[in-house]
């Protein structure tokens, strides 16, 4: 559902209390009787309603290696994901988006091929099968005789699946959350609140005969605030995510939610920049580690390493760190955004330590980099969704711990900037060079936080700054925002965290101060 003209919030509740046509519709997830079900077999449960069995994947694993491919694997996806835009009180958006499909993989040697279809029939997916086959020259290969299922664990337990909850239930959080924006300062002049919901499910089936199923949960809300004073408006952005139904949004995290809102957009009246130069930088606990994301996580995944793209490439079992700095990829946070139980490939999520008391230890794998170092995987195979094929990539990337106080942090510096609050960055995977927009901050004076700071530009190159990380504090925070990973043209959920952290130096893009003379 989409229209361009505002909604009154009575009109929308009342449209959708018959029907949540273009929402969360119980039988558009199931697709009603479009597709005859099968008897669940050998782990295949939920999408024996779309006629998946045992014999229609052995018949497109078949397909798949007829001309002698290494292996094959097939990504079956069902997802529903619902949107709805606040803007000032009216509903002016609402939309829903739904993929059914499956796509089909043939790795041979080092290339692979990759077909997919949203018609899950016998003959679509033979097609599929026989285009991503194209890539191999070799005799046939036999399909799997039979199929073993792999049990999964549960990191994102829901009570209320998305597909059961009204409209109207999603609209009084978003009520709420404008009312109380409104209610919080009279500055505050306009409110945007953007909800999103989904219910995926995932099967992957391979040439070895492994299957396995994973319902995959997700929301998000974002809540941007325009405020003005004396003539000048500020803007700011906050949000939350999660693998979790709609008891996430509990009032207290709610109300969390506003006053950071409110708070990180009236301080930006009193901010300035800050002078430009090299200077010592306190990266703040949370969402500092979008630069640990960024700069540093993406050079350790293996793709980039097997092509010698990547900085990191000849450093594994090398310091790369001071010995108090350990960096963690991991999948395991339970409700997290970036939590999965099971990569894209099938593999278990578990946790990697990338780096280990300063000493890089190891890339993120998927099947394909893991069979080239001759490692398992790590269960970073990942893809937007059926349409591509996987490649390695972060769940939820953090520096563990260290030896120092964030007090002590701040008070070791004579002159430099604390970051607060980041809102997006970039980065040259090969050389690590990056770049990022840190909305809010302070300046550090002599050891305290002093003016706030807003708009400024930090620039670096990853390995050098975590070189450089010369502090690190006890107070680790994982950040409940939604954060997305781009990488090859494909966007994934990730989660990432950071305890406060001292960098001797950075190149600030501040104001330039005049010389004097």
């Amino acid at each position: 559902m989409h229209n361009g003209n505002s909604i009154g919030r009575r009109t929308f509740v009342k449209a959708s209390a018959g029907t949540a046509a273009g929402l969360a519709l119980p039988d558009l997830f199931g697709l009603g009787k479009a597709f005859a079900a099968a008897n669940p077999t050998a782990g295949i449960g939920y999408f024996a309603r779309f006629g998946v069995d045992e014999q229609l994947i052995r018949d497109t694993l078949g397909a798949a290696l007829s001309r002698g491919g290494d292996y094959a694997d097939l990504f079956f996806q069902h997802r529903v994901l619902n949107n709805m835009t606040l803007e000032d009180g009216a509903v002016t958006r609402a939309s829903a988006n739904v993929a059914l499909g499956v796509g089909v993989r043939v790795v041979w040697g080092d290339q692979t091929g990759y077909g997919f279809t949203e018609d899950i029939t016998a003959e679509a997916m033979k097609r599929a099968a026989l285009t991503a086959a194209s890539i191999a020259q070799g005799a046939s290969k036999l399909a799997p005789q039979r199929l073993t299922p792999s049990a999964t664990t549960h990191r994102y337990p829901i009570d209320v699946r998305w597909e059961d909850v009204r409209p109207g239930r999603k609209l009084a959080i978003l009520d709420g959350l404008n009312n109380k924006t409104f209610a919080a300062d009279r500055r505050v002049q306009k409110v945007n609140i953007h909800f999103m919901d989904a219910s995926g499910v995932i099967l992957v089936a391979d040439s070895s005969g492994r299957i396995v199923e994973d319902s995959q949960p997700m929301t998000s809300v974002y809540l941007t605030i325009v405020a003005e004073q004396n003539g000048r408006k500020e803007s700011n952005s906050v949000n939350l995510a999660a693998r979790a139904d709609i008891d996430f949004y509990h009032p207290a995290r709610l109300a969390k939610l506003v006053g950071d809102g409110i708070d990180k957009t009236m301080i930006l009246f009193d901010a300035a920049q800050p002078p430009a130069g090299e200077m010592p930088v306190v990266l703040g606990a949370g969402s500092s580690g979008i630069l640990l994301h960024e700069a540093i996580g993406h050079g350790m995944e293996a793709d980039f390493n097997r092509k010698n793209v990547s900085i990191y490439s000849d450093k594994i079992g090398k310091p790369v760190a001071r010995s108090f700095v350990n960096i963690v990829d991991d999948g395991t946070q339970t409700a997290a955004r970036g939590a999965i139980n099971v990569d894209d490939e099938g593999n278990p999520a578990g946790k990697t330590m990338l780096v280990e008391k300063g000493v890089l230890s190891t890339y993120l794998h998927d099947s394909i980099s893991a069979r080239h170092y001759g490692v398992k995987p790590t269960g970073n195979g990942r893809r937007q969704g059926y349409e591509f094929a996987p490649m390695p990539r972060m769940r939820s990337t953090y520096m563990l711990d260290g030896p120092h106080k964030k007090e002590e942090i701040i008070a070791s510096v004579k002159k430099g900037i604390y970051c607060d609050h980041f809102s997006n960055g970039q980065v040259q995977i090969g050389a690590g060079d990056f770049t990022f927009f840190v909305k809010n901050g302070f300046l550090i004076e002599d050891g305290k936080l002093t003016r706030p700071i807003k708009d400024v530009n930090i620039i670096g190159n990853g390995p050098k700054v975590l070189e450089l990380v010369d502090m690190v504090a006890d107070d680790l925070k994982i950040d409940e925002g939604g954060w997305t990973c781009g990488k090859d043209g494909q966007s994934v959920p990730v989660s990432q965290g950071m305890p406060t952290v001292r960098v001797a130096s950075m190149n600030v893009g501040g104001r330039q101060q005049k010389k004097q003379g």
